[in-house]
């Protein structure tokens, strides 16, 4: 009887090396006429998370004392009439007087409402609303049954936003990246080897 011959187990098939240099080149072809897209740097990345860890800072920055000065004064606030005495830009300020209630003829500045503050001139009239705990916080009665537009706090949350969205994008695009694309080294290995082998002709092939 003959011996049947005894076939490899597919586990432990290699390719011949004329295959493998054949594969290796076509990678290497690949590589050049379809080259890897810049990826985004790590620090570049960190960078704009930092920006929008600032922005969002930013936003709560415009709008937890704003809010808490307004539901402060909704219920322990006092409404009294008032007359403005000052405007300056310079620092930035609105100066009133009250004047009535318990502490009429009392001259304060009125708080701001995220660095924001009423459009009134010297001389004019208002109904202001003050915390009878703390007279120093104070606002327009207009400014605490209905608050402004605050402008601070919506601008720094829509750059939050956007830069939380490149955060986002450049991560993914930069693992899409990575995974699809070889690595520059491996490239570079691949394409060296299409290289022909040139002999060294710096020392003689045959003896003197």
């Amino acid at each position: 009887m003959t011996n049947k011959k005894r076939r490899r187990p597919a586990d432990q098939y290699q390719l011949p090396p004329h295959i493998v240099r054949s594969q290796q080149l076509a990678a290497a072809r690949r590589a050049k006429l379809n080259p890897r897209p810049t990826v985004a740097p790590i620090r570049t990345i960190l960078g704009i998370f930092g920006v929008f860890l600032l922005c969002g800072g930013m936003a709560l920055f415009f709008w937890l004392p704003a809010r808490s000065l307004v539901d402060d004064l909704r219920s322990n606030g006092s409404t009294v009439a008032a007359t403005v005495t000052g405007v300056d830009n310079k620092p930035k300020y609105v100066k009133v007087r009250l004047v009535t209630g318990p502490r009429m003829g009392a001259e304060v500045k009125l708080s701001d409402y995220a660095g924001m503050y009423p459009d009134v001139n010297t001389g004019d009239s208002l109904l202001v609303t003050y915390d009878t705990e703390d007279p120093s916080r104070i606002l327009s009665d207009s400014w605490v049954t209905n608050p402004p537009f605050n402008l601070p706090f919506y601008g720094a949350s829509v750059g939050a936003v956007l830069f939380l969205v490149g955060t986002v994008a450049a991560t993914l695009r930069r693992r899409w990246i990575l995974r699809n694309w070889p690595t520059d080294a491996t490239a570079t290995v691949s394409a060296d080897r299409e290289k022909p082998c040139i002999p060294d002709n710096t020392h003689p092939l045959t003896k003197p």
